[in-house]
């Protein structure tokens, strides 16, 4: 399982770079629904029907994971560490989904890399 986060997956929908390393994956990653609220926000906002965007991406293999009471708690312990560097919540629940999981996150947020932690975080520019 690979991990996504909401900017990948926008880099994704919108063909930004970097959008051919997400397309590779799609199939065996997943994405929680606190990142998929971001992504959502912006499909509303471009005039888009979020059900079938959904639809889709779960066709084509992606899975959209619920916001769990672990992930909640390594996103509270993350804070200290992660604030110096301005991750917001929905960051550090995406990187609590990938340290609850122990595998691979996507991100196009670079700052990710500085951080310290026991999983791979994979830049996809």
């Amino acid at each position: 399982m690979i991990i996504l986060d909401a900017s990948a997956l926008l880099a994704y929908l919108h063909q930004e770079t970097g959008w051919e390393s997400v397309q590779s994956v799609i199939p065996e990653s997943c994405i929680g629904t606190v990142n998929w609220c971001e992504v959502a926000q912006k499909i509303v906002q471009k005039g888009m029907d979020v059900g079938a965007v959904r639809n889709l991406l779960e066709e084509l293999g992606l899975m959209i994971v619920p916001f769990s009471v672990e992930q909640a708690e390594i996103a509270a312990q993350l804070w200290e560490e992660s604030r110096r560097f301005g991750l917001s919540l929905a960051d550090r629940a995406c990187l609590g989904l990938a340290i609850e999981h122990e595998t691979r996150v996507l991100t196009a947020d670079r700052v990710w890399s500085a951080l310290a932690l026991n999983i791979e975080i994979q830049q996809i520019r």
